[in-house]
Order: C-alpha cells, then structure tokens, then sequence
C-alpha cells in the first residue's frame, strides 16, 4: 500500500492565542468543506491498545516510529464511521483507514474480532490479527470539537482542537448519554498544522510559529494519563 506521508505540528495555545491566529487565517484560507454553521465540528475517537499498552508506551518513551489505532465518528452520530490506522514515521504521518457499519463496529467495541475474520481489506485483516494474537481491545473515548482551515498552497491544513475530553472508563462511543470529562485546561486549544512540503511564507507568519513551543500533544495519551490520575487504572 503506497502512504502518503505528510509533516505534523503541534501546539498548545490560549484563548488570546487563539483568537487573534484565528483572525489572521480567516482572510488567507478557507473553512474545510465539511464544518457546520459555527464553523466546527466534533469529533469523537475510540483509541484501541493492546494488552502491553504498547501505544501509549512508545508514545510516552518518545520511539519515533509507531502506529495507533482508532475509530472514528462525527458530530456523535453513526452516519460516517472509519477504522483508523495513524502511522508516525521519523517526523512524518500518513493515516489509512476503512469504512466501518454500526454493526461491525458494536462487534468490534465488544472486542469480538470473528466479524472480520472474512474481510478482503488489509488494514482490517490487520485489526483482526492485533485483536487475535496481542489483545488488541478499546481503551479510552477522546472526544473535541475542531475548527478546521485549509489552503491549497502546500496543500496545508489548520485545526483548532478545542474543549479535549474523555469518556473515562466507557468505551461505547455511540451512547448519546455519554458523560465525557475534561482532559485539559479550559484555557488551552490544540493547534494543529498539517503539509506536505512547505507551509507558504504568509501562512507561517500568520500563525507566528517562531513564537510557539512545539508540544507532542497526543490526545490519546492526554485522556489515557487524566484515566489513570483519576482512577485505580494502571498501565
């Protein structure tokens, strides 16, 4: 399978922060086409690990070329879902992923793999076999809302990750009752810049990349460490 692998950034920033990036982008780039009236949309993950928490470890132990596997929904409802596989190789990413039905998707939740012991797709051979033979199973809901950018030039993407929370110990992400607590300060927002090659001169000084710290900021580990601060869980 040919991945296309694309440059990553990841910064905390504040509300002012914030506002005033978000000011500059809007007269440079466009909204993604998938946005609601407000501009954003919610995303909702079910990151899955396997029995050694083999994830969460590399990410923590800062081994540079991992893999995470997840499912994805948005704006809480069962209309669009994908199997996820989100591939970290020296400083570059590349996703695959697959589309999944509610029902394949429940079987999966509960952790029964037969459902896709006849599939023709690799990466859910794959998920098969990680389930099978190392325990691959669902650990943690990271859910946030995303207010997305893009511009053509250097085919750049914008995202402001807002409101990060978790689902505690539930992994039913289709439960509309779902209590999800915060996992990171109010203040904070998790911005995001995705290219290929380059990011254009103007777009960098928009952003003021020179003056922000670049952080590792993975949610998963986020809500997976705010999991255990505030339970008897142990990795």
């Amino acid at each position: 399978m040919s991945l296309k692998y694309r440059n990553e950034l990841k910064f905390f920033i504040n509300q002012h922060q914030y506002h005033i990036i978000r000011q500059r982008l809007k007269n440079l780039v466009e909204q993604d086409d998938h946005v609601g009236p407000n501009g954003e949309y919610a995303i909702r993950s079910l990151y899955f690990d396997d029995i050694n928490n083999k994830a969460l470890h590399e990410k923590l132990a800062g081994v540079r070329d991992r893999s995470k596997y997840r499912i994805r929904i948005y704006n809480n409802n069962d209309h669009v879902i994908h199997f996820e596989k989100k591939i970290k190789f020296r400083d570059y990413i590349a996703k695959i992923k697959e589309p999944l039905t509610r029902e394949v998707a429940d079987e999966l939740i509960s952790g029964h793999y037969e459902v896709l012991s006849k599939s023709d797709k690799p990466l859910l051979i794959e998920l098969h076999d990680e389930m099978k033979n190392h325990l691959l199973r669902p650990k943690v809901i990271v859910d946030y809302v995303r207010e997305p950018f893009v511009c053509v030039n250097g085919n750049v993407r914008i995202t402001f990750d807002k409101e990060l929370r978790t689902g505690l110990h539930s992994v039913n992400m289709f439960d509309a009752n779902l209590h999800c607590i915060s996992a990171i300060d109010d203040n904070l927002i998790i911005l995001e810049v995705k290219y290929d090659d380059y990011i254009p001169e103007y777009i960098r000084i928009a952003l003021q990349l020179e003056g922000l710290t670049r952080q590792s900021a993975s949610k998963y580990v986020m809500c997976r460490k705010f999991l255990k601060t505030n339970s008897w869980e142990d990795y």
